[in-house]
């Protein structure tokens, strides 16, 4: 059975630029997969926040989640995070841990 490299090589030899394409989107795919993960966390780590059990273990928890996701987000080029820290209702108490400020525009 042929894998994806095989493909992305046959590609390449009808239409080379078929094959970046193909890549590129495999990549966007990735991307995309992994930041929605990344959410995913801080979605379950600012809930078991707001349960009030065990708070101190979900506000770690919450501050290491909410820093990969904001890592994964600028990586990819978004460089603000005041809409998600809305929609996400990330607590302050969140934010202070890492140095970051619910402000507008920052």
């Amino acid at each position: 059975m042929p894998g994806l490299r095989d493909s992305l090589d046959l590609i390449r030899m009808v239409r080379p630029e078929a094959g970046t394409a193909a890549l590129e989107h495999e990549i966007m795919a990735e991307r995309a997969s992994s930041l929605n993960a990344a959410e995913a966390r801080v979605k379950k780590a600012v809930a078991g926040l707001a349960s009030g059990a065990d708070r101190q273990h979900w506000l770690e928890d919450a501050r290491q989640a909410v820093w990969a996701y904001f890592v994964q987000r600028e990586l990819i080029g978004f460089r603000r995070h005041h809409e998600v820290i809305q929609d996400l209702n990330i607590p302050s108490e969140v934010l202070a841990g890492l140095g970051a400020s619910p402000a507008k525009g920052k």
